[in-house]
Order: C-alpha cells, then structure tokens, then sequence
C-alpha cells in the first residue's frame, strides 16, 4: 500500500531541515580538526522516522574523507543534542554517517566515456578514401 502523501511530504520537510541544519555545523560549529571541508548532499530518513543517513561529501583525497567520517561519528551525539534544541521536537532519528562519491563518480564516468567515444571515432573513420578510377 502507498505510503500517504501527508506522511511522505512530513519526512520531506524533516530531511530539509536536517540537511539545512547539519550543513550549517558543517561550515563552521564543529571544532573537530578532523572534519574537513564538507556538505551534506542527502538525507535519507527511514520510513519509521527511527534512523537517518546523511550522506556528506568532502573536498580532499580518502584520508581527508576517512578523517571526516570518524569525526563525524564522533560528533553525532552533539549533532543530535543541537537539532533537537534548533528544531524544538522530543524525538531526533539515530544519525549515521557516509560519505558521498557519487560526484567524483560521476566525474570518472565521463572521462571513461570520452575515451570511449575518441576510441569509436577512430576506429569508424576510413584510414584513406577509395581511388577513383578513370
């Protein structure tokens, strides 16, 4: 059965503002020498509202992102602590942390694919015209 409108447009709004929010710690709240230069890029709430994962990419090579990561699982009982006093509500999901590749991905794929499409076009073009015979 489909979930109903009211509910999915709710957990909507509630991912929103989380991204809103923990972006804003993101930029300058957190002291953690370990967290780089990141934002969050989803927020992805389960259908209880119980849990959430928020999927955060970061400027910098693995190890920055690595650093982040644990930074940010260290810091995501405070996180929690400050939604629940931005957003005034009793209940705030358990946060989980990941890291978002999908633009470097993205970036790799369309480097791929124009290696592939050079490859094709030269391959596909006639290496010299036929001789026209008198």
């Amino acid at each position: 059965m489909p979930e109903p409108r009211a509910r999915q447009y709710h957990r909507n709004r509630v991912a929103n503002t989380f991204s809103e929010e923990i972006g804003a710690m993101l930029e300058g709240e957190l002291s953690d020498p370990r967290i780089a230069s990141a934002h969050v890029t989803e927020v992805v709430l389960a259908p209880g509202g119980k849990s959430a994962r928020i999927f955060v990419a970061v400027q910098g090579n693995e190890a920055e992102e690595d650093e982040t990561l644990a930074g940010l699982m260290t810091a995501r009982e405070y996180i929690r602590s400050q939604l629940r006093d931005r957003m005034g509500v009793r209940h705030i999901p358990e946060l989980t942390f990941a890291i978002d590749r999908s633009e470097r991905m993205t970036g790799r794929m369309d480097e791929l694919l124009g290696r592939m499409r050079k490859r094709e076009k030269k391959f596909s073009a006639p290496s010299d015209p036929p001789a026209a015979k008198p």
